[in-house]
């Protein structure tokens, strides 16, 4: 839908995935139409859902298009089974189980995967999402062309007031609290919490913020537990979290012999999207920003997963010897952050316990150990390879972190700049910046005097 429509839902003219730049090469909700056809042509075939738009739809979610809440894409798309997150592990145990000759739907205990399901099964504990989470009031937007000191104060309050739900408030400040109480410990394993149905969370804003809410609150491998939500008579039901893959398993992912070019059939036809990225190396992936306008957690997860430093170089090898083009510019080592590269909690008992949304939020954790010696020893052996002329860094920089390390913003800004460095203050304010759960604007300065 991005690539067809502008944010003013006006057809775009182009599309860069496409051979040619053209634009109308693909239907309205792809992954659904699609799902619809194959289902069409291969009735009794199992039918898997993957991919980040499955990722990012998995339960009942806002769509700007249709600017209303659809339901899970799961039941839209009619498939059997949706994967969640990169899936590599969960592709390869769902194949090699329906090979074993397991029906599809046997196939519900794998991390990372969505299913519909009729009810809870006996042996599981069923705890209802406002024990994780109280849900609180949203104020109203106030229109931003109104001079709010014009107006009295009792008729902002009473045009809040009247956006809130009739949902149980903390008497004394009227925020959103983590609610605990004490209680028996339960077998995380055979629990899943409820969130609110796709019924109730389409017409209450504040319960879809909630049940949004649970849904990062659960994104921990560690510790997350199953969840489910009612959509009329069927429930969709999310397994945990994928474990996150070993630098070992990374590897191999990334050691696969790909082609590196397009598909023949496409002939020689340049691809936009395919020439901004053929000399980009991947070096990580997930991001424990946990920024609120940001998909990557719901994607990747929050825990970072590298691969090694020789498994990097030997992808520029590659990329020196095998891409058509290649000039000796290394456009990108990268990920969803440029700096986060094997930077993690302190020990892992920490890690595996901590329900934290961010990690860098509102300050940087005590736990979080920022030593980027390891990028910075990945960039100086890059650049010495033979053939490699430059290596650039055009993923976005965390700056807040970079200035933990000097001298990995010295040998940043020294040798893998060209033109401008990618950073994204995002805002100057104080009060939109914690609403993003971005760091405040003190921190954009001080990497500035470091620079």
């Amino acid at each position: 839908m991005i690539n067809r429509y502008t944010a003013d839902r006006k057809i775009r003219s182009d599309d860069a995935y496409t051979p040619g730049n053209k634009a109308g090469k693909r239907p309205d909700r792809a992954s659904i139409v699609y799902s619809q056809r194959c289902r069409e042509a291969y009735k009794d075939v199992p039918l898997v859902l993957g991919g980040i738009e499955a990722s990012l739809r998995r339960i009942a979610h806002y769509d700007y298009w249709q600017d209303k809440v659809r339901r899970s894409i799961l039941l839209d798309s009619r498939a059997d089974l949706l994967l969640y997150g990169n899936a590599e592990r969960a592709v390869v145990e769902v194949a090699k189980r329906l090979d074993a000759g397991q029906s599809i739907n046997q196939i519900r205990d794998v991390r990372g995967t969505a299913f519909v399901r009729k009810d809870t099964p006996e042996d599981w504990m069923e705890i209802d999402s406002t024990r994780i989470d109280r849900p609180g009031k949203v104020d109203k937007i106030i229109n931003p062309y109104v001079n709010t000191r014009d107006l009295p104060q009792c008729e902002i309050e009473q045009s809040n007031a009247a956006s809130g739900e009739t949902v149980e408030m903390d008497a004394e400040d009227e925020v959103q609290i983590l609610h605990i109480e004490p209680r028996v410990r339960l077998d995380r394993s055979k629990t899943v919490i409820r969130i609110p149905s796709f019924e109730k969370v389409s017409k209450d804003p504040v319960l879809y913020a909630h049940a949004s809410r649970v849904l990062h609150l659960e994104t921990n491998p560690g510790n997350a537990r199953a969840l489910v939500q009612l959509h009329g008579d069927q429930e969709v039901w999310l397994n945990p979290p994928p474990i996150p893959l070993t630098t070992e398993e990374m590897d191999a992912v990334f050691d696969l012999p790909y082609a590196r070019v397009p598909h023949p059939a496409y002939g020689k036809e340049e691809i936009p999207a395919y020439k901004m990225i053929r000399f980009s190396v991947n070096i990580m992936r997930g991001c424990f920003g946990g920024c609120t306008f940001c998909s990557i957690t719901e994607h990747e997860g929050r825990i970072i997963q590298n691969r090694s430093k020789t498994s990097i170089l030997r992808e520029i090898e590659v990329i020196r010897d095998k891409v058509p083009g290649f000039t000796g510019v290394i456009s990108d080592l990268g990920g969803p952050t440029a700096n986060m590269y094997r930077i993690a909690c302190k020990t892992p008992e920490i890690e595996s316990a901590c329900r934290k949304p961010s990690c860098v939020f509102p300050g940087i954790c005590p736990n979080l150990n920022t030593d980027h010696s390891a990028l910075t020893q990945l960039y100086r052996e890059a650049r010495q390879l033979k053939g490699v002329k430059k290596i650039l860094i055009a993923s976005g920089l965390r700056y807040d972190l970079a200035v933990e390390d000097p001298e990995y913003v010295r040998e940043l800004v020294t040798h893998h700049v060209g033109g401008y460095l990618k950073i994204a203050p995002e805002h100057t304010e104080r009060g939109p910046l914690d609403k993003m759960m971005k760091p405040g604007i003190g921190s954009y300065d001080a990497f500035k005097k470091n620079v």
